[in-house]
């Protein structure tokens, strides 16, 4: 689920509530018991093995203090066997690494889900757990397994906690232009890939956006990326009413975005909660990030587009049926996201949504909003449809060049 919840008055009631309790927590606790987090066990002990170990007698970089560049000429130097032993011996490491070969940590990824579900299925019959353990291992087993499939591309993977993925929707490393679908609230392993509701997760957004883009432009080539890589909020509460986890978030976006190969321009969607994340990332975000587009977003963390720091085209969208219209646009003390992307004051180039439906309805295939994210995504921009009453929104904007950039 990518939303704050379906009622609108009772959401409205509820992110109210979320700002008092907030008041309450600061007041008896400071800001320092909110920001704790605690890392991966599983992600941070392949990190730690990688950085004891040695290849060709020299010791295998850190990971953490190089640079995605240092770490592709690292991985650049090696023979392709040693490349797929290391991602055999530490999938982990290496299939979150920015700086990894794409086609590698789609490996790693691939041995670390295939290790994680032989491990929840021993799960699933130990004795010891109790029935609600036994099911939840189920559910994990059914869901590695699923993404371990060889026709999916996995860009990371943390099987921790509620889980963290990252999917990759066509050829990355060929790609004319990319785009990174960032979801909102309540995202994890488990939600990243839906049957009912399809087009309200990750996966199905991706997926409709990719789509879309390549009948959009059939000669230029795509790649979207279904970034679920965060521990986003759970639910609507203090972290959903507070820049927490995309503060946190943001740090692991700008670090793939940094990594990302090729020099294609990339394009930002972010959705409900996706959308503060895209706004604390924005100013770090690299220069080949060309258009950050907004929907359904309860604000930016800032009054207007140009605080935001970043030289990318800012566009935003909200259907009449979303309840998040009803949402307070105000940031207090840290509390609340700010100012309505869509006002006019915002600034952002705001564009018809109008025929999608709700809070979850903008990938829908077939409506006006996920044609006007497909055409931002190909860089065909005077193609897009403005809102009404908002007719500026293609105003000084580049042509399309042959080869999908602007």
């Amino acid at each position: 689920m990518t939303s704050f919840g379906t009622s609108p008055q009772l959401n409205v009631w509820r992110a109210l509530l979320a700002m008092a309790v907030v008041f309450v927590m600061l007041a008896t606790t400071g800001w320092t018991a909110l920001h704790t987090h605690r890392d991966s066990t599983a992600l941070r002990s392949s990190l730690a093995q990688w950085e004891r170990d040695s290849i060709g007698g020299h010791r295998l970089p850190d990971p953490t203090a190089s640079s995605p560049a240092r770490l592709a000429a690292f991985f650049a130097s090696l023979t392709a066997a040693d490349r797929l032993a290391l991602a055999d011996r530490y999938p982990l490491a290496v299939g979150n690494m920015n700086g990894a070969p794409v086609t590698l940590r789609y490996h790693a990824n691939r041995v670390a889900l295939t290790e994680a579900g032989a491990a929840a299925r021993h799960r699933m019959h130990d004795n010891r757990l109790s029935t609600y353990g036994q099911q939840d291992a189920a559910r994990r087993m059914q869901r590695y397994e699923a993404l371990a499939q060889p026709d999916r591309h996995i860009l990371a993977f943390d099987p921790d906690g509620s889980g963290r993925v990252a999917e990759v929707f066509g050829n990355l490393d060929r790609a004319q232009r990319i785009s990174v679908v960032v979801p909102g609230v309540d995202t994890d392993l488990f939600t990243f890939q839906r049957t009912n509701r399809k087009y309200s997760a990750p996966v199905g957004m991706a997926q409709a956006l990719h789509a879309a883009e390549r009948l959009a432009s059939p000669g230029t080539r795509t790649a979207v990326i279904a970034w679920a890589d965060y521990t986003s909020p759970d639910g609507l509460g203090v972290d959903a009413a507070t820049a927490m986890r995309a503060e946190d978030g943001a740090v692991r976006l700008n670090a793939l975005l940094g990594a990302l190969p090729g020099r294609a321009p990339v394009s930002m969607f972010c959705h409900s909660y996706g959308s503060v994340l895209c706004g604390v990332a924005a100013h770090g975000m690299p220069r080949r990030v060309r258009d950050v587009a907004v929907a359904a977003s309860p604000g930016m963390r800032v009054t207007k587009a140009a605080q935001l720091g970043t030289r990318a085209r800012v566009w935003a969208m909200r259907d009449a049926t979303d309840w998040v219209r009803d949402v307070p646009y105000l940031e207090v003390g840290g509390l609340g996201h700010g100012a309505d992307p869509v006002s006019r004051a915002f600034g952002a180039r705001v564009l018809s949504a109008g025929d999608a439906q709700g809070h979850a309805g903008y990938f829908q295939p077939g409506t006006d909003s996920l044609r006007n994210l497909a055409k931002i995504g190909v860089g065909a921009y005077d193609a897009v449809t403005c809102a009404a009453g908002n007719t500026g929104c293609r105003t000084g904007l580049p042509e399309k060049s042959p080869d999908g950039r602007a």
